[in-house]
Protein backbone atom coordinates (compact mmCIF):
# COMPACT_ATOMS: atom_id res chain seq x y z
CA UNK A 1 0.00 0.00 0.00
CA UNK A 2 1.39 3.54 -0.89
CA UNK A 3 2.08 5.75 2.27
CA UNK A 4 0.67 8.88 0.06
CA UNK A 5 -2.92 9.32 -1.27
CA UNK A 6 -4.99 11.34 -3.65
CA UNK A 7 -7.23 14.09 -1.38
CA UNK A 8 -8.98 17.36 -1.65
CA UNK A 9 -7.46 19.93 0.61
CA UNK A 10 -9.22 22.89 1.89
CA UNK A 11 -7.47 25.91 2.23
CA UNK A 12 -9.37 29.01 2.37
CA UNK A 13 -12.56 30.32 0.44
CA UNK A 14 -12.20 29.10 -3.13
CA UNK A 15 -9.06 27.87 -2.68
CA UNK A 16 -9.52 23.89 -2.64
CA UNK A 17 -6.44 22.09 -3.84
CA UNK A 18 -6.32 18.13 -5.34
CA UNK A 19 -2.87 16.70 -4.70
CA UNK A 20 -0.99 13.96 -2.85
CA UNK A 21 -0.78 13.71 1.16
CA UNK A 22 0.38 11.64 3.66
CA UNK A 23 -2.46 8.55 4.23
CA UNK A 24 -3.74 8.74 7.44
CA UNK A 25 -2.34 6.26 10.66
CA UNK A 26 -4.85 4.48 12.89
CA UNK A 27 -4.68 5.12 16.37
CA UNK A 28 -6.42 2.54 18.77
CA UNK A 29 -10.26 2.08 19.00
CA UNK A 30 -9.92 3.43 15.05
CA UNK A 31 -10.69 2.01 12.07
CA UNK A 32 -8.65 2.54 8.55
CA UNK A 33 -11.40 3.01 5.77
CA UNK A 34 -10.39 2.95 1.83
CA UNK A 35 -13.45 5.59 1.10
CA UNK A 36 -15.45 4.78 -2.00
CA UNK A 37 -17.78 7.82 -1.86
CA UNK A 38 -17.59 10.82 -0.52
CA UNK A 39 -20.69 13.34 -0.54
CA UNK A 40 -21.34 17.14 -0.53
CA UNK A 41 -23.44 18.90 1.69
CA UNK A 42 -24.33 22.44 1.51
CA UNK A 43 -21.73 23.15 4.44
CA UNK A 44 -19.21 22.17 2.09
CA UNK A 45 -20.28 24.72 -0.06
CA UNK A 46 -20.32 27.42 2.74
CA UNK A 47 -16.95 26.60 3.25
CA UNK A 48 -15.66 26.74 -0.50
CA UNK A 49 -17.54 30.03 -0.92
CA UNK A 50 -17.47 32.39 2.07
CA UNK A 51 -15.26 30.18 4.84
CA UNK A 52 -13.84 28.96 7.37
CA UNK A 53 -17.15 29.89 8.95
CA UNK A 54 -18.67 26.52 10.34
CA UNK A 55 -15.88 25.63 12.87
CA UNK A 56 -13.78 28.19 13.83
CA UNK A 57 -9.74 27.84 13.60
CA UNK A 58 -9.35 28.31 17.07
CA UNK A 59 -11.50 26.03 18.48
CA UNK A 60 -10.68 23.27 16.02
CA UNK A 61 -7.50 23.44 17.10
CA UNK A 62 -8.39 23.14 20.82
CA UNK A 63 -10.41 20.48 20.15
CA UNK A 64 -8.53 18.40 17.82
CA UNK A 65 -5.32 20.00 17.67
CA UNK A 66 -5.23 20.27 13.71
CA UNK A 67 -4.37 23.83 12.50
CA UNK A 68 -3.99 24.50 8.53
CA UNK A 69 -4.86 22.88 5.44
CA UNK A 70 -7.70 20.32 5.91
CA UNK A 71 -8.94 17.22 3.87
CA UNK A 72 -12.62 18.04 3.08
CA UNK A 73 -15.45 15.43 3.45
CA UNK A 74 -17.69 14.51 6.74
CA UNK A 75 -20.04 11.93 4.58
CA UNK A 76 -18.43 9.18 3.65
CA UNK A 77 -18.44 6.04 2.80
CA UNK A 78 -16.10 2.77 2.01
CA UNK A 79 -14.45 -0.52 3.04
CA UNK A 80 -12.63 -1.70 6.07
CA UNK A 81 -8.91 -1.99 5.37
CA UNK A 82 -7.44 -2.28 9.24
CA UNK A 83 -9.55 -2.36 12.69
CA UNK A 84 -8.75 -3.76 16.04
CA UNK A 85 -10.09 -6.99 16.92
CA UNK A 86 -13.04 -5.92 19.52
CA UNK A 87 -14.57 -3.52 17.24
CA UNK A 88 -16.66 -6.32 15.43
CA UNK A 89 -15.45 -4.91 12.00
CA UNK A 90 -13.01 -7.28 9.83
CA UNK A 91 -10.93 -6.11 6.86
CA UNK A 92 -13.52 -5.77 3.59
CA UNK A 93 -16.25 -5.26 5.62
CA UNK A 94 -18.49 -2.10 3.89
CA UNK A 95 -19.29 0.79 6.24
CA UNK A 96 -21.09 4.26 6.49
CA UNK A 97 -19.75 6.88 8.78
CA UNK A 98 -21.53 9.52 10.88
CA UNK A 99 -20.28 13.12 10.44
CA UNK A 100 -18.74 14.12 13.70
CA UNK A 101 -16.73 12.41 17.27
CA UNK A 102 -18.04 13.03 20.62
CA UNK A 103 -16.09 12.56 24.17
CA UNK A 104 -19.07 9.80 25.49
CA UNK A 105 -18.24 11.30 28.71
CA UNK A 106 -19.59 14.77 28.90
CA UNK A 107 -23.15 15.87 30.65
CA UNK A 108 -24.21 16.11 27.01
CA UNK A 109 -23.13 12.98 25.85
CA UNK A 110 -24.47 11.29 28.84
CA UNK A 111 -28.08 12.50 27.99
CA UNK A 112 -27.59 11.09 24.70
CA UNK A 113 -27.25 14.29 22.53
CA UNK A 114 -23.84 13.43 21.49
CA UNK A 115 -24.14 16.02 18.46
CA UNK A 116 -23.83 18.60 21.40
CA UNK A 117 -20.89 16.98 22.76
CA UNK A 118 -18.49 19.62 24.77
CA UNK A 119 -15.60 18.51 22.73
CA UNK A 120 -17.19 17.69 19.45
CA UNK A 121 -15.88 17.57 16.33
CA UNK A 122 -16.67 17.22 12.33
CA UNK A 123 -14.26 15.33 9.99
CA UNK A 124 -13.82 17.70 7.11
CA UNK A 125 -14.61 21.07 9.13
CA UNK A 126 -12.09 20.71 12.13
CA UNK A 127 -9.69 17.30 11.16
CA UNK A 128 -8.80 15.70 8.13
CA UNK A 129 -12.22 13.68 6.11
CA UNK A 130 -13.21 11.83 3.78
CA UNK A 131 -12.27 13.32 0.38
CA UNK A 132 -9.33 11.56 0.05
CA UNK A 133 -8.27 7.79 -0.57
CA UNK A 134 -8.23 6.97 2.87
CA UNK A 135 -9.64 7.70 6.73
CA UNK A 136 -9.41 6.49 10.06
CA UNK A 137 -12.01 7.21 12.05
CA UNK A 138 -12.89 5.82 15.28
CA UNK A 139 -15.11 2.56 15.48
CA UNK A 140 -18.23 3.79 17.13
CA UNK A 141 -18.87 6.16 14.16
CA UNK A 142 -19.39 3.34 12.17
CA UNK A 143 -22.53 0.96 10.44
CA UNK A 144 -22.48 -1.60 8.74
CA UNK A 145 -23.70 -1.11 4.89
CA UNK A 146 -27.17 -3.26 4.21
CA UNK A 147 -25.92 -6.06 2.10
CA UNK A 148 -27.51 -5.41 -1.78
CA UNK A 149 -27.13 -1.53 -0.96
CA UNK A 150 -24.90 -0.10 -3.20
CA UNK A 151 -22.19 1.97 -2.03
CA UNK A 152 -23.80 5.19 -4.12
CA UNK A 153 -26.80 4.98 -2.16
CA UNK A 154 -25.59 4.07 1.05
CA UNK A 155 -23.37 8.05 0.89
CA UNK A 156 -26.64 8.99 1.38
CA UNK A 157 -26.87 7.79 5.04
CA UNK A 158 -25.65 10.56 7.02
CA UNK A 159 -27.56 13.21 4.90
CA UNK A 160 -31.10 11.01 5.95
CA UNK A 161 -29.26 10.42 9.57
CA UNK A 162 -29.98 14.11 9.65
CA UNK A 163 -33.01 14.10 8.47
CA UNK A 164 -34.12 11.78 11.13
CA UNK A 165 -32.48 13.63 14.13
CA UNK A 166 -35.04 17.00 12.89
CA UNK A 167 -37.70 14.68 12.63
CA UNK A 168 -37.28 13.36 16.02
CA UNK A 169 -36.18 17.36 17.42
CA UNK A 170 -39.80 18.14 15.66
CA UNK A 171 -41.63 16.48 18.11
CA UNK A 172 -44.54 15.41 15.87
CA UNK A 173 -46.51 11.97 16.84
CA UNK A 174 -49.13 9.95 15.19
CA UNK A 175 -52.22 12.40 13.81
CA UNK A 176 -50.76 15.81 13.52
CA UNK A 177 -50.78 17.74 10.64
CA UNK A 178 -47.10 18.61 9.72
CA UNK A 179 -45.93 21.39 6.92
CA UNK A 180 -41.88 21.20 5.87
CA UNK A 181 -41.60 24.38 3.94
CA UNK A 182 -38.51 23.61 1.03
CA UNK A 183 -38.44 20.59 -1.27
CA UNK A 184 -34.40 20.03 -1.93
CA UNK A 185 -32.28 17.32 -0.58
CA UNK A 186 -32.29 18.37 3.54
CA UNK A 187 -36.43 18.93 2.99
CA UNK A 188 -36.58 15.19 1.28
CA UNK A 189 -34.62 13.29 3.64
CA UNK A 190 -36.78 15.01 6.75
CA UNK A 191 -39.65 13.83 4.70
CA UNK A 192 -38.43 10.55 4.73
CA UNK A 193 -37.52 10.68 8.76
CA UNK A 194 -41.02 12.00 9.65
CA UNK A 195 -42.76 8.95 7.72
CA UNK A 196 -40.37 6.15 8.89
CA UNK A 197 -41.14 7.43 12.43
CA UNK A 198 -44.35 8.92 12.95
CA UNK A 199 -48.25 8.56 11.18
CA UNK A 200 -48.75 12.07 10.16
CA UNK A 201 -50.47 14.27 7.65
CA UNK A 202 -47.11 16.18 6.07
CA UNK A 203 -47.43 19.13 3.55
CA UNK A 204 -44.68 20.84 1.52
CA UNK A 205 -44.33 24.11 0.43
CA UNK A 206 -41.70 24.42 -2.74
CA UNK A 207 -42.18 25.89 -5.63
CA UNK A 208 -43.83 23.91 -8.75
CA UNK A 209 -41.85 21.76 -10.46
CA UNK A 210 -40.20 18.17 -9.82
CA UNK A 211 -39.63 19.20 -6.37
CA UNK A 212 -43.32 19.16 -5.68
CA UNK A 213 -43.38 15.84 -7.93
CA UNK A 214 -41.00 14.31 -5.54
CA UNK A 215 -42.38 15.14 -2.19
CA UNK A 216 -45.52 13.11 -3.37
CA UNK A 217 -43.26 10.54 -4.07
CA UNK A 218 -41.37 10.28 -0.74
CA UNK A 219 -45.19 10.43 0.88
CA UNK A 220 -46.59 14.16 1.33
CA UNK A 221 -49.94 14.27 1.04
CA UNK A 222 -50.06 17.12 -0.22
CA UNK A 223 -47.77 20.03 -1.74
CA UNK A 224 -48.15 23.43 -1.98
CA UNK A 225 -46.44 26.23 -4.06
CA UNK A 226 -45.31 29.95 -1.98
CA UNK A 227 -47.67 32.63 -2.86
CA UNK A 228 -49.16 35.62 -0.69
CA UNK A 229 -52.48 33.36 -0.22
CA UNK A 230 -50.40 30.52 1.27
CA UNK A 231 -51.62 30.13 4.96
CA UNK A 232 -55.30 30.02 3.76
CA UNK A 233 -54.20 27.50 0.92
CA UNK A 234 -52.76 25.66 4.29
CA UNK A 235 -55.75 25.94 6.42
CA UNK A 236 -58.00 24.56 3.44
CA UNK A 237 -55.66 21.80 2.52
CA UNK A 238 -55.63 20.75 6.33
CA UNK A 239 -59.86 20.73 6.08
CA UNK A 240 -59.99 24.25 8.24
CA UNK A 241 -57.16 23.21 10.89
CA UNK A 242 -53.66 24.90 11.20
CA UNK A 243 -50.58 22.73 11.04
CA UNK A 244 -49.65 21.38 14.75
CA UNK A 245 -46.04 21.70 13.55
CA UNK A 246 -43.67 23.58 11.02
CA UNK A 247 -40.79 22.74 9.81
CA UNK A 248 -38.48 25.49 8.25
CA UNK A 249 -35.88 23.31 5.70
CA UNK A 250 -35.10 25.78 2.88
CA UNK A 251 -33.49 28.27 4.60
CA UNK A 252 -34.97 30.88 2.16
CA UNK A 253 -35.25 34.40 3.81
CA UNK A 254 -38.19 35.03 5.28
CA UNK A 255 -39.25 31.16 6.19
CA UNK A 256 -38.78 30.99 9.49
CA UNK A 257 -40.76 33.98 9.64
CA UNK A 258 -43.26 32.45 7.58
CA UNK A 259 -43.51 29.03 9.30
CA UNK A 260 -44.08 30.93 12.68
CA UNK A 261 -47.17 32.75 11.00
CA UNK A 262 -48.42 29.09 9.39
CA UNK A 263 -48.47 26.81 12.97
CA UNK A 264 -51.67 27.01 15.55
CA UNK A 265 -51.22 28.55 18.59
CA UNK A 266 -49.52 26.60 20.85
CA UNK A 267 -47.36 24.84 18.23
CA UNK A 268 -43.87 24.04 17.48
CA UNK A 269 -41.28 25.70 15.24
CA UNK A 270 -38.16 23.58 13.89
CA UNK A 271 -35.35 25.40 12.13
CA UNK A 272 -33.17 23.12 10.16
CA UNK A 273 -32.02 25.61 7.27
CA UNK A 274 -29.64 27.96 7.46
CA UNK A 275 -30.34 31.16 6.02
CA UNK A 276 -27.82 33.88 4.53
CA UNK A 277 -29.03 36.65 7.00
CA UNK A 278 -30.27 36.97 10.27
CA UNK A 279 -34.31 36.20 10.60
CA UNK A 280 -36.12 38.71 11.84
CA UNK A 281 -39.46 37.44 14.07
CA UNK A 282 -42.24 38.60 15.59
CA UNK A 283 -42.10 38.22 18.98
CA UNK A 284 -45.31 39.47 19.80
CA UNK A 285 -46.75 36.36 18.22
CA UNK A 286 -44.51 33.99 19.32
CA UNK A 287 -45.48 34.93 23.01
CA UNK A 288 -48.99 35.48 22.84
CA UNK A 289 -49.42 32.44 20.88
CA UNK A 290 -47.05 30.30 22.67
CA UNK A 291 -45.47 28.82 19.91
CA UNK A 292 -42.23 26.83 20.52
CA UNK A 293 -39.60 26.98 18.38
CA UNK A 294 -36.45 24.69 17.97
CA UNK A 295 -33.92 23.30 16.03
CA UNK A 296 -31.87 20.75 14.91
CA UNK A 297 -28.29 20.14 14.38
CA UNK A 298 -26.87 17.35 12.50
CA UNK A 299 -27.65 13.67 13.93
CA UNK A 300 -27.04 11.31 16.94
CA UNK A 301 -24.96 8.82 15.19
CA UNK A 302 -26.51 5.62 17.93
CA UNK A 303 -29.56 6.50 16.78
CA UNK A 304 -29.89 7.86 13.61
CA UNK A 305 -27.10 6.37 11.39
CA UNK A 306 -28.47 2.65 11.02
CA UNK A 307 -31.99 3.48 10.64
CA UNK A 308 -31.40 5.46 8.05
CA UNK A 309 -29.39 2.50 6.16
CA UNK A 310 -32.50 0.76 6.70
CA UNK A 311 -34.37 2.72 5.01
CA UNK A 312 -32.16 3.25 2.13
CA UNK A 313 -32.30 -0.85 2.15
CA UNK A 314 -35.84 -0.50 1.13
CA UNK A 315 -35.53 1.75 -1.55
CA UNK A 316 -38.07 4.17 -0.68
CA UNK A 317 -35.10 6.76 -0.34
CA UNK A 318 -32.20 7.33 -2.21
CA UNK A 319 -32.02 6.61 -6.26
CA UNK A 320 -33.61 9.53 -7.20
CA UNK A 321 -32.02 11.99 -4.44
CA UNK A 322 -28.49 10.75 -5.79
CA UNK A 323 -27.85 13.38 -8.88
CA UNK A 324 -24.43 12.64 -9.78
CA UNK A 325 -21.06 10.60 -9.17
CA UNK A 326 -18.13 12.57 -10.55
CA UNK A 327 -14.18 12.56 -9.88
CA UNK A 328 -12.24 14.19 -7.25
CA UNK A 329 -10.89 16.76 -9.76
CA UNK A 330 -14.29 18.04 -10.23
CA UNK A 331 -15.01 19.24 -6.51
CA UNK A 332 -14.78 22.82 -7.06
CA UNK A 333 -16.97 23.10 -10.13
CA UNK A 334 -19.69 20.74 -8.63
CA UNK A 335 -19.20 23.22 -4.99
CA UNK A 336 -19.66 26.25 -6.86
CA UNK A 337 -22.66 24.32 -8.58
CA UNK A 338 -24.55 23.88 -4.97
CA UNK A 339 -23.53 27.48 -3.98
CA UNK A 340 -25.84 28.70 -6.93
CA UNK A 341 -28.46 26.37 -6.64
CA UNK A 342 -27.94 24.51 -9.59
CA UNK A 343 -27.85 20.85 -7.97
CA UNK A 344 -31.29 19.63 -7.30
CA UNK A 345 -30.01 16.14 -5.54
CA UNK A 346 -27.05 14.88 -3.99
CA UNK A 347 -23.10 14.83 -5.82
CA UNK A 348 -21.00 12.29 -4.84
CA UNK A 349 -16.82 12.24 -5.35
CA UNK A 350 -15.26 9.11 -5.78
CA UNK A 351 -11.90 9.64 -4.88
CA UNK A 352 -10.45 7.12 -7.07
CA UNK A 353 -10.96 8.94 -10.13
Amino acid sequence: MSENMRAAVYHGDHDIRVGRVPMPSRAPGEVLIRVTRSGLCGTDATEWAVGPKVFPVAVAHRVTGHLGPMILGHEFVGEVVSADDESGFRPGDRVASGAGVWCGECKRCLEGRTNMCERYYTYGLSTDGGMAGYVSTPARNLAPIPAGLSDDHAALAQPLAVGIHAARRSGAVDGDRVVIIGGGAIASFVLAGLKHLVDAEVLVVEFAGPKQDRALRFGASAVLSPGPDLAAEVVDAFDGARPDVVIEASGAPGQLATAVSLVRDGGRVLAVGLPKAKPELDVHSLVFREITIDSSLAHVCDSDLRPALAILAEGVVGPELLENVVALDELGEQLERLVQGKLDGKVLIDPWR
